[in-house]
């Protein structure tokens, strides 16, 4: 089979793949049910190991990485867990099912240099050590989930070693007897090749993404390929049991592999570049072929972050620069520089610093030791200045004051919040898998769930501040300044959708300076909530160790969701529109060109914004020629320079889009930026797909 033939059908199955687990929790729940009177944490482990040893191998044509669900439930079975056991799974389970879960990368060092069976003896060697009941229960918890995963990882090498004995080629039999051995050594033992290392990774991500404490679809990140891979890929390269060319198409197997257990509307994918924990630059040939997996497969996932740093060679900015003008949506451009120092403001050590991963959007997460809370939760921005327009205010510093103290009621609310849902969530969920694998849990004896890891931060978002800039900014204009009208009949317009004043609308929208076209007394706004809100999340601490609420600034859908129910707004943005769509200016505001743009979008600081911040652009794509890369590439550098967080671009021909959404079945694999994340725009809702046309395509 050729690399394009494969990459083909491998493709065509993912864009239509059913991604659902409804076997695994039909067989865990079943189990559980049954397993009255063990502690909780047993209870969940042999129901985990039940469910997965009993997994029904799925492996497809042109698979070089296995590992996926498959829905092979008899109809006898699927009826029963509709009928039966998803109901005991909601009645008991679910009370716990608060919070965030997933938003990481795990140790896969240590999976890789240990195997699972390295990782029992270590636990093994705790448990000798202690004689508490309550760890020993812990840690046994532990070895029966990781006994799961091997003996799935047995299950899927005997399905292959069937599948070898009926396939029709000689070369589908070599790859199924393959498979067949790479599935019986990892991930129960340490890696010894390329291929190996790139099974064991996505086949213990494969398992994690089923949970013992939450019935929902989980998307690990995995890491930093281009550090964990190379000692496995130079070895083989030097062997000459590997070439770069087969070295990619394993990459990218691995690529549809991830599409194929992670649906849509989510995000899961991997970083390339930075510094590593000794502070050395990485940059080497994988860190270019995880990049190039998005242009040979075009498929929503990976999401690949680059780690761009100061020094960094060019090369690496212009492959990724190459690969989006081809229209894909990754690699998003994240600053590693500021990222590091910004996690040493939060007590992250130097060597941690540099091992992070966006856990899913643009959230960052120290790798191997966080249970981090991402988007916890949301705060709608804009919502608070139309929830003060009935206040007696008579200068818009007295609005602003207004302003800060509805947010920062809205900060402590939510704060305890998550915090009960953090106690709420330790009285009955366990994870033994992921705690074997993240960093303090096995030292300390304790899972996941109930304080084991190193960081257990809590990172709320807030969403639309550019829409609240910029309507704070037309308030100023209309009713301080110019006295055309009160608070209060300003709201009256609002509340009516500018019925009737549609003139005004319109003035207001494009006739006013706008937030991202370098006008300072605008951007300063920006500034003022920024430095606000991350000043007031730094007084508050959680629960368990390392507990810190850590600010935001993207949205990932929910500027749709907000806007669906946020009235019309100052800003000229009519009732149920979407806000703006992460830290940048709002849709189609940029009137000074995408450079203006940069400018506003880093007058602000960046650093304490771990929980994320994302900045889009879009370029028209009839602009796109060779001596575009130059100027892209110079942009990029530009904000990077200026302490920019993450960018993302998107290389996109309206005229395209506009046929998807006439024809969607003509155009179903149109990779689009949205919030933070890629989705297929002929999936998106009609309101976001208006405003993803909406947004400035700038010329380049």
């Amino acid at each position: 089979m050729t690399f394009d033939n494969r990459i083909s059908l491998l493709r065509a199955a993912a864009l239509g793949a059913d991604v659902r687990y409804d076997e695994f929790y039909y067989r865990f729940y079943k189990s559980h049910a049954e397993g009255e009177g063990e502690t909780t944490a047993l209870r969940a482990a042999k129901a985990y190991y039940a469910a997965l040893s009993e997994l029904k191998p799925s492996i497809s044509e042109g698979e070089l990485i296995v590992g996926k669900p498959a829905v092979l439930l008899t109809e006898g079975e699927l009826s029963e867990w509709k009928t039966k056991y998803k109901d005991y799974a909601k009645d008991t389970v679910a009370p716990y099912h608060v919070g965030q879960d997933s938003h990481m990368a795990v140790d896969y060092e240590l999976l890789l240099t240990r195997g699972i069976t390295g990782v029992k003896e270590r636990i093994r060697e705790y448990m000798a050590a202690t004689d508490d009941a309550e760890k020993l229960d812990f840690y046994n918890s532990c070895l029966i989930c990781l006994d799961a995963v091997i003996k799935c990882s047995e299950n899927y090498a005997a399905e292959a070693e069937r599948l070898a004995e009926v396939a029709e080629s000689e070369e589908h039999r070599a790859e199924l007897a393959e498979i067949a051995r790479i599935c019986r050594r990892v991930p129960a033992h340490p890696a010894e090749s390329f291929h190996e290392a790139l099974q064991s990774v996505s086949f213990l991500s494969f398992c994690l993404s089923m949970s013992t404490c939450r019935i929902c679809h989980q998307q690990f990140q995995l890491g930093h390929p281009d550090r964990y891979l190379l000692k496995f890929y130079e070895k083989d390269l030097a062997d000459r049991t590997l070439t770069r060319e087969h070295a990619q198409l394993l990459l990218d197997c691995l690529g549809v592999q991830i599409n194929m257990r992670v649906p849509n509307v989510l995000s899961s994918g991997y970083m390339g570049g930075g510094r590593d924990r000794d502070g050395r630059p990485v940059e080497n040939e994988l860190t270019e072929m995880c990049m190039q997996v998005v242009d040979d497969i075009r498929l929503v996932y990976p999401a690949v972050g680059l780690c761009a740093f100061r020094g960094m060679d060019d090369k690496y900015l212009k492959k990724a620069c190459e690969i989006l003008s081809h229209g894909c949506s990754h690699p998003a451009i994240f600053n590693d520089d500021i990222i590091s120092e910004g996690l040493r403001c939060y007590g992250v050590p130097e060597d941690e610093s540099h091992d992070y991963i966006h856990s899913t959007c643009v959230e960052i997460t120290p790798s191997a030791a966080s249970n981090v809370w991402v988007a916890s939760p949301y705060t709608n921005m804009p919502q608070l200045l139309l929830d003060e327009l009935d206040g007696d205010h008579e200068s818009l510093d007295s609005l602003v004051a207004a302003i800060l103290v509805r947010l920062d009621e809205k900060i402590k609310r939510n704060f305890e919040r998550e915090l009960e849902n953090r106690r709420k969530r330790a009285e009955g969920a366990v994870n033994p898998l992921l705690s074997c694998f993240v960093n303090d849990c096995l030292s300390r004896g304790l899972d996941i769930e109930r304080g084991g890891a190193r960081y257990n931060w809590i990172m709320p978002s807030f969403v639309g501040v550019a829409n609240l800039v910029d309507s704070l900014y037309a308030v100023k204009k209309t009713v301080f300044d110019g006295r055309e009208m009160t608070l209060r009949e300003l709201k009256a317009i609002l509340d009516t959708n500018f019925e009737g004043n549609e003139h005004l609308r319109a003035r207001l929208l494009n006739s006013l300076p706008k937030y991202g076209n370098d006008n300072d007394e605008i951007d300063a706004y920006f500034s003022l909530f920024t430095e606000h809100l991350t000043a007031e999340c730094r007084k508050y601490t959680g629960m368990h160790s390392n507990a810190r609420l850590i600010p935001s600034v993207f949205c990932w859908i929910m500027h749709e969701y907000f806007g669906s129910r946020t009235g019309a707004t100052p800003d000229g943005r009519p009732a149920g529109f979407p806000l703006g769509d992460g830290s940048g200016p709002c849709q189609g505001r940029e009137r000074q060109g995408a450079t203006a743009s940069v400018l506003s979008s880093t007058k602000w600081s960046h650093k304490e914004l771990i929980g994320g911040v994302a900045v889009n652009m879009k370029f028209s794509k009839k602009s796109f020629t060779s001596a575009s890369f130059g100027n892209m590439l110079a942009l990029i550098k530009t904000y990077l320079a200026r302490g920019g967080f993450e960018i993302q671009i998107n290389v996109v021909d309206k005229a395209t889009l506009e046929r998807a959404r006439e024809c969607p079945e003509l155009y179903s694999d149109i990779v689009v930026r949205v919030g933070g994340y890629s989705d297929y725009f002929v999936r998106l809702s009609p309101n976001m797909q208006a405003e993803i046309l909406l947004r400035s395509e700038h010329e380049i």
